[in-house]
């Protein structure tokens, strides 16, 4: 019964840190997607700035072709991190499956030893009417 109930506990806890590791990978997307939306429009400002929206251009300003770099740069991470969240929520899947099968299994136990008392206790006293 113990090492069932610490096993429920460590299955509760691989269960809780794939959550947080979803939570994570998400929060880091967004905030991924956020600082590209900000660089877009870093861009677009400092080409309405200069006049010149063309990057092969001799002149066209520093600022806005070292932001488009870095956009996708940005973009390719979030992508990568998108990888990373469809294997974080397979582990989480998994693990939340082992958490219900451990979860039921100790279920099954604790009623087995439940009839197992009261077969017990019914057949050394006497007959009730």
């Amino acid at each position: 019964m113990k090492s069932r109930e610490s096993l429920i506990r460590a299955k509760r806890f691989q269960t809780d840190d794939a959550r947080r590791r979803l939570a994570q990978i998400d929060t880091m997307i967004a905030e991924f997607d956020r600082m590209a939306a900000d660089l877009d429009r870093d861009v677009a400002a400092e080409e309405a700035r200069s006049g010149i929206n063309d990057p092969r251009h001799f002149a066209y300003p520093p600022l806005a072709a070292a932001a488009r770099q870095r956009r996708v740069n940005l973009a390719q991470s979030a992508q990568e991190l998108r990888q990373q969240r469809d294997e974080a929520h397979d582990a989480f899947q998994e693990a939340e499956a082992q958490l219900q099968l451990a979860e039921a299994a100790g279920e099954r136990e604790r009623a087995g030893e439940a009839m197992e008392r009261r077969g017990s206790w019914r057949q050394g006293e006497p007959a009730r009417l």
